[in-house]
């Protein structure tokens, strides 16, 4: 049995995991029910009381921020490109910053874009 969405090999009938009709591995499943969800009230309250002085990036945080502050509002697929990162590596990334009120997202036109949080 294989991975629907990655093309690994599932050895055992318990490891597959069905969702949205796909059958998947462990690491697929949980990427997709356990992702990060940027409107979440009870993580923002939590980053903002845990962050005050000065929040704990990690060093794709960081490169994502600093390309919004260089850039923005930028799209995700520029920041993606930039860094050689996933749109679902980015957006694992950029709940935090949303949840910390550093960045948020923003339209500009038709497109989507992420720009600095107004504080």
């Amino acid at each position: 049995m294989k991975c629907e969405k990655c093309g690994a090999t599932i050895t055992n009938e318990s490891d597959a995991y069905s969702y949205g009709g796909q059958t998947l591995c462990e690491d697929c499943y949980l990427d997709i029910v356990a992702a990060p969800k940027t409107c979440d009230p009870w993580a923002v309250h939590s980053a903002k009381n845990l962050s005050q002085d000065k929040p704990l990036l990690t060093p794709l945080q960081e490169k994502i921020m600093s390309i919004i502050k260089e850039r923005g509002p930028v799209t995700a697929e520029d920041i993606c490109q930039t860094l050689g990162i996933t749109e679902s590596e980015f957006r694992t990334n950029f709940a935090p910053l949303r949840h910390m009120e550093l960045a948020r997202a923003c339209k500009v036109g038709n497109k989507v874009c992420y720009t600095l949080f107004d504080r």
